[in-house]
Parts: C-alpha cells; structure tokens; sequence
C-alpha cells in the first residue's frame, strides 16, 4: 500500500489549504464529509461519468432541433448524479450544489473575464505554432434558425453544467485517492491536472483530433474553470463562469454570422 500522508504532519502545516479557498467548509467526499465514498463507489460514478459522456455524443446525432436538442444535455447531467446519488446516498449531489451567495456572482464574472483573456492569449499561442481546427458549436449556433438558436442557449447551459460535473467528479475522486498520501496542496494540484487532461482529450473530436491544440488550448482553460470551485466548493459557480464565457462565444458567432 501506499504510504499515508501522516495526519500529524498535516496538522503541523497551517497552510495546507490555499489561500483562496473557502475557510468555513472543505471540498466534499474526499475526507468523508457529508459522506464517504468506497473505491469501489468511485469507479461506479467514473464509470457513469464515461457513460453520460457517451450517451451525450450517441443522443447529440440523433436529436439536434427543437426541445428534443435538450435531451442529451439532460443525460450528460443526470447519468453521474444519479450515480452518485445511488453509491453515497440520494442526498450526495446536494454536496456539490449550494445556495449563491453576493460575492460568487463577482467571483463568476471575474473568473469570466480571466478566462476570456486566458482563451485569447492560449488562441494566439495556438494558431502561431499550427493550423487550428474550429469549434464546429459555434458553427452550429452560427447558422441556426431564430427559434433553434433560443434553445441553443438553453441546452448548452445545461450542457457546460453537465461538463462542471464531467470534471468535477473526477476531480474528487483522484482527490480522494492522492488525499494522506501526499501533502493537500500537492493533491489537489496533480487531480485538477488529472481531471483538465481528461476533459482536453474529450474534445479531440471536436478538435479534429489535433492532441496538441487539444491539451495546449483546454487543459489551462479547464484549470481556470475550476478554480470558481475550488474557491466556493459550488458547482453552480464554475457552471455560471463556464456558462457566460461559452455564451459570449456563441453570441460573438452569432453575430459573425448575421453580418455575413
């Protein structure tokens, strides 16, 4: 087995949570609160998190007009909360979820505008070092009809939040697993690395399977995108940033095409 990280240790070290985190509650699962979760429960809920990630992709072919175009996001989103709810009891989502308080809405749009201006420096980056293939989202939102491109917006919402969950889960459970065995602040770093890896390679489809755009352009994308959760330990504050910076990208396409 492993070596432990000596809980003694950890409390000699008084900085072991970064500064930026929430003092008054910590991340979920990962320590057992609210509850803990087996190893053989997080491979159930990495295993969902794969299953929703698939169900997404098969179901996006499928239903692409109209109310239905809700329906894979629905399933990216329930399939690992539903896993969760049934490997740590039906009340573990609630831990990933809280109420947004005044500051998280400054938090949301601070992190929106560091994001924005991290996607044009990594875009710069991108372009100057290869050719890039185009998000074809933006394509999408692009020629859609009126009514199709108010359900856009809709549906991708849930859809980034169900992205939230894609990386948050896997995030906690290699938590979960690095946590005791290596200092906190090590810990978190090599999951949030883990996880921004994970969700970089996902997009290799989207991204032509350009590994290099893929892995250069997301994965410090994606680490800025968590940051909002690691802050607050809510979801909906990583969803809302994810949310205003996907819009604004969507809009600016919209728009690109309407002048066209």
């Amino acid at each position: 087995m492993p070596q432990k990280y000596s809980p003694t240790a950890e409390a000699a070290d008084q900085d072991h949570m970064f500064r930026f985190e929430r003092r008054d509650c910590d991340l979920p699962f990962y320590r057992g609160v609210p509850v803990s979760i087996t190893l053989s429960g997080w491979l159930i809920v990495l295993a969902s998190v794969a299953v929703s990630f698939a169900a997404l992709i098969t179901a996006q072919q499928r239903f692409q007009t109209g109310f239905a175009t809700f329906i894979p996001a629905l399933l990216f989103v329930l399939i690992p909360l539903a896993a969760l709810a049934a490997t740590a009891g039906p009340r573990a989502p609630r831990a990933l979820f809280k109420a947004l308080r005044r500051r998280d809405f400054a938090i949301i749009l601070g992190f929106f505008v560091l994001n924005a201006i991290a996607t044009i420096l990594l875009g710069s980056l991108i372009t100057g070092l290869f050719d890039a293939a185009a998000n074809p989202a933006s394509d999408r939102a692009a020629s859609a009809s009126a009514f199709d491109r108010v359900l856009f917006f809709g549906w991708t919402a849930i859809q980034l939040l169900g992205e939230e969950i894609f990386t948050i889960l896997p995030f906690l459970a290699f938590l979960t697993f690095l946590d005791r065995r290596m200092p906190r602040k090590t810990a978190i770093v090599v999951a949030a690395l883990g996880a921004a890896v994970i969700f970089a390679l996902i997009h290799l489809p989207t991204y032509q399977w350009n590994v290099a755009q893929a892995l250069i352009g997301l994965v410090p994308i994606r680490i800025v995108l968590l940051l909002p959760f690691l802050i607050t330990r809510n979801i909906l504050v990583s969803a809302g940033t994810h949310i205003l910076n996907d819009w604004a990208i969507f809009g600016l396409s919209m728009l690109g095409g309407a002048a066209e």
